[in-house]
């Protein structure tokens, strides 16, 4: 008995310092950056093509519009990928978009809410792709997640990076006739 009470203690603790850890740090914002050897037209073209998301984007499956414009401020899509079997859908609003340069987004799910600019800049003929997000928890248990697996999220962005770096490297399709 005397054991159990310990562990129950010890088990309290922790449930409550993890809770804690989302109170103290109840965002998440990190940095990520690439250098592609591409022209910017086309590193920009690639990564807009939704035809290439899914070489680039982990467990992306499709995207549902679900108002506006594609492609322009104001649209509004489903966005669904798959993650250990399990399908999740996070809806997409583009907040700002200027082609060749720039799209700001918000994505939304049960889980949590997060801002996202996507920035590209040519440098001697290459492409220089910058993300910057910041995320924030929806409930008390996801701020807590969040603020533990900061780390592995951050991780799982520069993975998207590595492999755009890659989807536009190693593009065929000739996007030259594609006026943004």
């Amino acid at each position: 008995m005397k054991y159990l009470k310990y562990t129950l203690g010890v088990l309290a603790i922790l449930v409550i310092g993890f809770l804690l850890t989302g109170l103290i740090k109840n965002e998440l914002s990190y940095n990520c950056e690439i250098m592609v050897d591409r022209s910017l037209t086309e590193s920009w073209a690639v990564s807009q093509d939704e035809g290439k998301m899914a070489d680039w984007l982990d467990g992306f499956q499709k995207i549902e519009y679900v108002s506006g414009s594609p492609g322009t401020v104001g649209a509004v899509s489903d966005v669904y990928f798959t993650n250990d079997g399990q399908e999740m859908t996070i809806r997409e609003t583009i907040t700002e978009i200027v082609p060749n340069q720039s799209v700001s987004m918000t994505f939304t799910s049960d889980f949590m809410d997060m801002d996202y600019k996507l920035t590209m800049k040519s440098i001697n003929g290459k492409t220089k792709i910058s993300t910057s997000t910041t995320c924030i928890g929806n409930g008390m248990f996801s701020k807590s997640l969040l603020a533990v697996m900061g780390n592995s999220i951050k991780d799982q962005e520069e993975t998207n990076l590595s492999n755009l770096k890659k989807t536009i490297e190693e593009n065929s399709k000739n996007y030259s006739l594609i006026e943004n």
